[in-house]
């Protein structure tokens, strides 16, 4: 019996299972940039993701870090518990990179210290638009208590990844997560860590081994999630 699909989004597909509280979760082999502005298909792509996403997920399980996380089915698919995702895109960021230095003139590159952490609007059809916090009180979508929570924990994954790729010779520039919340109310990660959600820089340079080689046509984008793999020891 075919399951039934739940959710189609840019980069994965979400099923249904026989428990109400899990789905399954398949990645794609798509890529899109500016919210669907710029879309294409790569051989592999779903596998790398997922690949990275049980290592980054794992990782962080070891360090106390509640996901969503359930199983690892095969090499595209996981199955997670049930969430309702809050609509915040949580960007960290450690260095100024993208859309904060065309928004404020910053410069590539600049350190930022502490960490700074941002909100945006999970909404392709708004564009994502940047939030404040007062913003954010008016959605009545998270108690002002939820948001320092999910924004303490952004900051405490951002420290857990951040220290282990520095060791790698990886800079984390920076990323974005989302969050979901469960049938009994718990707020935990969600969604995937993957360098499709990641900025990674060659230490001491600003090379990328993310997505800003599909963004920016800078080279073939399987072929350098591999390279990071490697330098991982991430067997693919």
């Amino acid at each position: 019996m075919e399951a039934t699909l739940l959710y189609e989004g840019k980069a994965k597909k979400i099923f249904e299972t026989d428990n109400s509280d899990e789905v399954i979760i398949n990645f794609k082999d798509d890529a899109t940039a500016f919210n669907g502005g710029k879309k294409n298909t790569f051989s592999e792509k779903g596998r790398v993701n997922l690949a990275f996403s049980k290592f980054f997920f794992d990782l962080l399980h070891q360090k106390g870090i509640t996901t969503h996380v359930v199983s690892f089915i095969d090499e595209i698919s996981m199955r997670a518990k049930k969430v309702d995702i809050i609509p915040l895109e949580v960007v960290v960021r450690n260095f100024a990179a993208g859309s904060l230095c065309r928004r404020l003139g910053f410069e590539k590159g600049m350190e930022l210290k502490p960490a700074l952490c941002e909100f945006y609007l999970k909404d392709d059809s708004l564009n994502d638009p940047i939030l404040c916090r007062e913003h954010i009180r008016y959605m009545n979508t998270v108690t002002e208590e939820e948001l320092a929570y999910i924004e303490q924990q952004a900051l405490n994954i951002n420290e857990i990844i951040y220290s282990f790729m520095d060791s790698k010779g990886i800079t984390l520039v920076d990323y974005k997560l989302e969050f979901g919340r469960t049938r009994d109310g718990q707020i935990i990660l969600a969604d995937e860590i993957s360098p499709d959600t990641c900025r990674f820089w060659l230490k001491g340079t600003m090379e990328s081994l993310d997505k800003d080689v599909y963004r920016e046509d800078k080279g073939d984008l399987v072929s350098s999630y591999k390279r990071l793999a490697d330098i991982l020891g991430l067997t693919l």
